[in-house]
């Protein structure tokens, strides 16, 4: 009731702009996080383009105006965003004026960006605010001394991207001119929501939120932008019902704990949530601070080689999701897209996803979250050369704000940063993934690490491959082959059609001259975390392919497509004690990779009665 009463108050709020209705994405960005005092700045932008990179020169910084208009939060390679624009884009500059609410005097005023696409610059007034590095991570710029209560300023924010210089992540944008094979239409500046709110100069910053279910009893870990004589309370309900409440001076010190007495676990099939409120108030006792929250008790570990949820075992049934959308690409066109694509998984049979080369939005967390939903965090490692130092530097940076960001959401089970990485070198590859595992356990010591899906694994809890044999016999014989247990180094088989064969690393010990990369032991879980990717476009039964890409050879027709399908699962799970999961690839087509359960926009190829039947099944374990 809080939340929607806050969403009522917020609409009322940010109507003084303009229409709520003319606000895309008007949805509260942060649902973990949630303030009353917020102003939503997405909607009509100006912009224009700086393709040689003179735009300072020409003091854009300065602007009152630009001469395009964009609707952000959408990239300018969207139809969504009134530009199209999907040609490369070194910079773009932005801008739009901000109306600062009076009422929010004496208050710190915070700039906040789901996303902007890679790098951002951001001025008030021809005066630079901040700067912020990576495309995937929020960020926050205090923009207290650039502005007045009551006054009208203008915001300029330049962002730019250097997608081929092989020193950012890039994910699945496509490094060439067009789209082509499973690399897509790119995404260049803003493309999540800004906004505005005012949180008190010793505001409460971030909270750490650890579920310890066999303790029964969550562990608040506040950070405040400053130290005073202020109290922090925190309140857990279940509905009206208050379960549990502490309260701590509010320092960065601080730890509050919350005994949680017979407590509701959160699973996919018992999504609860408890309501989490923070209460920030002076010595006076005067309320200066007030956050909405929800949290979901569980627990993710492994033991051997099964991950176990609540300290069962837990089979695996995921499918690859991309994120990209017809009309807003990186950008779901609305909050209900969001959910709606979810609810498309688990109709499919799904019970999650590996959320596939690019770091989704925490709306999506919030309706995984409410669903029921298992996920996989991963970050758009592809275009980025794992090997270089200045690479490190950069993604190590990123991927720390991105743990920050959703390492409170129930749903994301497993950590997974990189994919696919084939050639890794001697020295900085393996330093680049130690480091990641380490600042991973360190940010965030409850959920397993998965170091690179399907590729060479160096320090990681979860081992992987990725195999799309089309034959359900001889894909069975190659993940036997893979699962085992490797003393001595083997040939792997040459079965990833599409893609050449690695030099070093992979399964094997392969000595590099200082540097031996690990084989599977046996001793953590093993999953074929990429399967499938069975090709269907429209017409294919009447022998129509077009210029479509996918796996192996097209079946020829329907029936024969369950039957593949079926027989790829049946063995999986018949390995069982081998491999305990799969990811399915993929959820839905996107552009030219026509191998999704649906197509780009969402309808079913199939009947999804057989397509339940057949991923809703599990292992038939002892």
């Amino acid at each position: 009731m809080k939340r929607l009463l806050a969403a009522v108050i917020t609409a009322i709020g940010f109507a003084v702009q303009s229409p709520a209705a003319d606000i895309p994405r008007k949805e509260y960005p942060r649902p973990q996080f949630e303030r009353e005092a917020w102003v939503n700045l997405n909607g009509q932008w100006d912009y224009t383009f700086d393709f040689v990179n003179t735009g300072k020169e020409k003091g854009y910084q300065k602007a009152t105006s630009f001469e395009g208009k964009i609707l952000v939060p959408f990239c300018p390679e969207s139809k969504l965003s009134g530009v199209g624009h999907t040609d490369f884009i070194n910079h773009i500059w932005y801008h739009r004026s901000i109306d600062i609410p009076q009422e929010w005097d004496g208050k710190k005023i915070m700039l906040n960006f789901g996303a902007v696409y890679y790098t951002a610059e951001i001025y008030i007034d021809g005066v630079i605010a901040g700067r912020h590095f990576g495309g995937s991570s929020s960020f926050s710029v205090d923009i207290t001394p650039f502005v007045k209560a009551g006054g009208q300023h203008h915001l300029v924010v330049k962002a730019s991207s250097d997608l081929r210089s092989g020193l950012q992540s890039a994910g699945k944008q496509s490094l060439h001119h067009e789209s082509h094979g499973c690399n897509y239409t790119r995404t260049t500046g803003i493309w999540q929501t800004v906004w505005m709110e005012a949180v008190a100069n010793e505001g409460l910053q971030s909270a750490q939120v650890l579920t310890d279910i066999d303790q029964s009893q969550i562990i608040v870990r506040p950070r405040f932008y400053a130290e005073g004589g202020n109290t922090l309370k925190i309140t857990l309900k279940d509905g009206d019902k208050t379960v549990a409440s502490a309260k701590v001076k509010a320092t960065n010190s601080a730890i509050a704990v919350l005994p949680v007495k017979k407590a509701k676990l959160w699973s996919p099939e018992s999504p609860f949530l408890y309501d989490l409120n923070y209460q920030l108030t002076d010595e006076e006792g005067n309320v200066i601070d007030e956050v909405n929250s929800y949290v979901g008790m569980r627990k993710v570990h492994t033991e051997g080689n099964k991950i176990y949820l609540n300290n069962k075992p837990y089979y695996q049934r995921l499918v690859l999701d991309q994120g990209f959308y017809p009309d807003g690409i990186w950008t779901a066109p609305s909050d209900e897209a969001l959910k709606k694509d979810i609810e498309l998984s688990m109709a499919a049979g799904f019970n999650g996803a590996r959320l596939h080369q690019k770091v989704f939005e925490e709306r999506f967390y919030y309706w995984a979250d409410k669903l029921g939903y298992i996920t996989w965090g991963e970050a758009p490692s592809w275009g980025m050369d794992a090997n270089d130092i200045e690479v490190a530097r950069n993604f190590l940076t990123e991927w720390s704000e991105i743990v920050c960001r959703d390492r409170n959401h129930p749903s994301l089970l497993i950590w997974t940063p990189m994919n696919e990485e084939w050639w890794p070198d001697r020295v900085q590859y393996p330093r680049l993934t130690s480091d990641l595992y380490n600042l991973t356990k360190a940010i965030d010591p409850t959920r397993p690490f998965h170091d690179a899906s399907g590729g060479v694994h160096v320090k990681t809890d979860i081992w992987s491959f990725h195999n799309y044999e089309q034959n359900p016999e001889q894909l069975k014989k190659n993940i036997a082959g893979e699962s085992k247990k490797h003393e001595k180094p083997f040939k792997r088989p040459g079965n990833l059609q599409g893609y050449p064969q690695r030099n070093i690393g992979f399964n094997a010990p392969q000595t590099v001259d200082d540097y031996s990369y690990p084989a599977y032991d046996g001793q953590i879980p093993f999953l074929i975390d990429e399967v499938g990717g069975i090709k269907w476009v429209k017409g294919q039964d009447k022998g129509n392919t077009g210029a479509s890409w996918g796996y192996g050879e097209a079946p020829k027709s329907e029936k024969e497509f369950i039957e593949r399908l079926r027989g790829q699962i049946k063995v999986i799970l018949e390995l069982h004690e081998q491999v305990w999961g799969y990811c399915y690839t993929q959820l839905t087509d996107v552009e030219q990779e026509q191998n999704g359960i649906y197509y780009y926009d969402r309808t079913p190829k199939f009947d999804m009665k057989l397509i339940h039947e057949i991923f809703s099944q599990e292992p038939e374990t002892k």
